[in-house]
């Protein structure tokens, strides 16, 4: 019962939040939004994201779901048994860019890349002033630094406002969809662990050695938030926001539900 008032808390508040980014994203023409408009959604959408996540994987806890049958895939037929009709050509391989369309919330946190090495460059309106020696060279002036007022494509921030909007709406059906989610990726895991042991052939061994992920949720800060930890008795510092507080108290009943599964 005290988790589902802490979730139903947290959603209301996710809600008056999200009210609020779609007013903010409504004072633009269309999608087109000011550039310090545009970051100032992105400053909170991002956390909202997260915090939603974590609400869903906090009330999936406790949700059974029974998988079909596994059927493993077919290994792919070598192109000397195919024949001519592997070397026949299936079409245009550039194929027109689609149009933008709604998706749905992720429900796994974006992993960081630890061979990301993060390269420092110069912006255009900074470079130094250095001309060509010879005396006919045209002079030309540096661009001029972004304004906080230039037009900025929004459209999919829109996407991102009606995926998380969508995700609020139907936070049961969302619990279901993790819960599936989470049913097929412990039993994907569980095969691996069983043709490990079992020490299967090539095919089957390079599939049990396939890159999966742990855990939906990212290991350190949840992404977006300023706070690592819930803790209502510690005192934080100035910058800190009141989506901050719900995604750590969010963050925290998402690891609950992960460590302690509710199998009754």
């Amino acid at each position: 019962m005290e988790r589902n008032t802490a979730i139903d808390k947290h959603w209301e508040a996710l809600k008056r939040l999200l009210a609020m980014l779609v007013g903010m994203a409504g004072m633009g023409d269309g999608v087109i939004l000011p550039r310090h408009l545009h970051r100032a959604i992105l400053k909170l959408l991002r956390p909202a994201e997260s915090a939603a996540r974590r609400l869903i994987i906090a009330a999936a806890r406790g949700i059974v779901v029974t998988l079909p049958p596994f059927r493993p895939r077919k290994p792919k037929e070598p192109a000397i048994r195919r024949g001519p009709r592997a070397f026949m050509p299936v079409g245009p391989k550039k194929r027109p860019k689609p149009a933008l369309r709604a998706s749905s919330l992720s429900l796994l946190d974006p992993l960081k890349n630890p061979l990301r090495v993060r390269r420092r460059y110069v912006p255009a309106h900074a470079l130094p002033r250095i001309r060509s020696l010879a005396d006919d060279s045209p002079y030309r002036p540096l661009p001029a630094p972004p304004s906080p007022d230039d037009p900025v494509n929004a459209s999919r921030l829109v996407l991102r406002l009606e995926a998380l909007a969508s995700a609020l709406d139907d936070l049961p059906g969302q619990a279901q969809r993790f819960a599936r989610w989470k049913a097929r990726h412990d039993a994907a895991r569980a095969r691996d662990r069983e043709a490990r042991v079992a020490g299967a052939q090539n095919q089957q061994r390079r599939e049990a050695v396939r890159f999966r992920r742990i855990s939906p949720l990212r290991r350190g800060r949840p992404p977006g938030g300023r706070l690592s930890r819930y803790d209502p008795t510690a005192t934080h510092p100035r910058n800190i926001r009141e989506i901050d507080e719900i995604l750590a108290h969010a963050h925290a009943l998402a690891v609950y539900a992960l460590e302690t599964p509710d199998t009754s």
